[in-house]
């Protein structure tokens, strides 16, 4: 039986979500302070689906366009998880305003949201896990609308 897609994941299965071995995620959690798995007693790590998505960014930054760990770490440092997550920030999937019930999202350096009329200012870390959460979502969607495409068809 497959796991919704808000579940935890165990580390094995965020490995296997993100294509790199369970060692690697355990290496980088020593390197990089914004991956924080929950953890049970026992040590045992679980990974939000915000957190699979960031390392999937990791991912991306650190194999496919060649940065290394210290450059991943100075980004961080200069600005947070904006410039580490860059690939889903322009992924054209994810709408750049949103408008969700009474809220309204804006981007830039000075985003605010908009909630039951005032304002709120955002930083640029909680834009950034607000678009992670849009990207889960919008994926969440699209797994939904293709089950439900082959289920009706």
């Amino acid at each position: 039986m497959a796991k919704g897609p808000d579940a935890f994941r165990t580390i094995s299965e965020a490995a296997d979500e993100v294509g790199v071995p369970q060692h690697v995620l355990r290496f980088w959690e020593t390197r990089f302070s914004f991956i924080r798995p929950m953890k049970r007693a026992g040590g045992r790590r679980f990974y939000r689906p915000q957190d699979v998505a960031v390392l999937r960014a990791l991912k991306t930054r650190l194999h496919d366009d060649g940065l290394t760990i210290k450059d991943v770490q100075r980004l961080y440092k200069e600005e947070g998880l904006e410039r580490i997550s860059r690939a889903i920030a322009e992924d054209p999937t994810v709408p750049k305003h949103r408008d969700v019930g009474s809220a309204f999202l804006t981007e830039g350096p000075a985003a605010r949201v908009q909630i039951a009329g005032k304002p709120q200012a955002l930083t640029s870390e909680s834009q950034m896990r607000l678009r992670l959460s849009l990207a889960g979502l919008l994926s969440t969607k699209q797994r939904l609308d293709h089950i439900l495409q082959r289920r009706f068809t």
